[in-house]
């Protein structure tokens, strides 16, 4: 990977070569190199990155639709915070090259996959937060990404519990069951506790002042469950 041609093709000037070549290092490619002083994967990047998307989204959300309720916001950031639209990023800035893969993964079309390059973009905001902080996320995020969210974008989101239904019935693996489990509060503010259940075992847990909100919030959580283990 080229550090210069890569800060170049998107406008930053990046410095930790070490830090931002972990970022684009594939599993395949450390386990190829085992017996080697090589290289770490970017597995832990990957998840460093999440939580900062998660962080910089919300706020990006928070401050731009002041009127939205914490549902709508949740099901935005879904939209954003996922494997397609993380696939569509990394693909818009060219990421896809600069991955280090081994030769099998390189071999099935590993470059193309939309679930590796969803983990390099995550890889690489964990990486930019090292180097540059949170405030320098938000920047590369301003210029780069939030630009192509647009209102369309944003609305055409469906319900956290309809994405979660078509994605179970795309991959077959039987029901969503949705259970509240605890009632909690005063009568006049009471919180809900809702968890949405597949094949015998929790995706996600949520909580909500009426059961409709919590399993929207247990579907979102099960959704993001989901979405990692496929």
């Amino acid at each position: 990977m080229n550090l210069a041609e890569l800060g170049q093709s998107i406008g930053l000037s990046l410095q930790d070569e070490e830090l931002f070549l972990q970022a684009f290092t594939h599993t395949s490619y450390a386990h190829e190199r085992k017996g080697e002083k090589g290289q770490p994967d970017n597995e832990r990047l990957e998840f460093l990155g999440d939580a900062v998307l998660e962080l910089t989204v919300s706020e990006h959300l928070y401050r731009r639709f002041p009127n939205l309720h914490e549902g709508d916001l949740t099901r935005m950031r879904a939209r954003i915070v996922c494997e397609p639209s993380l696939a569509v990023f990394a693909r818009g800035l060219d990421f896809g090259k600069h991955v280090r893969l081994g030769k099998g993964e390189e071999m099935t079309g590993g470059r193309n996959r939309p679930s590796l390059l969803a983990d390099v973009f995550e890889a690489f905001i964990g990486a930019l937060y090292l180097e540059k902080g949170l405030d320098g996320v938000k920047d590369f995020l301003q210029t780069t990404i939030f630009p192509l969210i647009d209102d369309c974008f944003l609305t055409q989101a469906t319900d956290a519990k309809s994405q979660l239904q078509e994605a179970v019935q795309q991959d077959r693996l039987g029901s969503l069951e949705y259970q509240i489990v605890d009632v909690q509060g005063p009568a006049h503010d009471r919180q809900f506790v809702a968890e949405v259940w597949l094949a015998g075992k929790k995706l996600g847990t949520g909580t909500g002042r009426s059961k409709k909100e919590a399993e929207q919030r247990a579907a979102a959580e099960g959704l993001k469950q989901f979405q990692k283990k496929a």
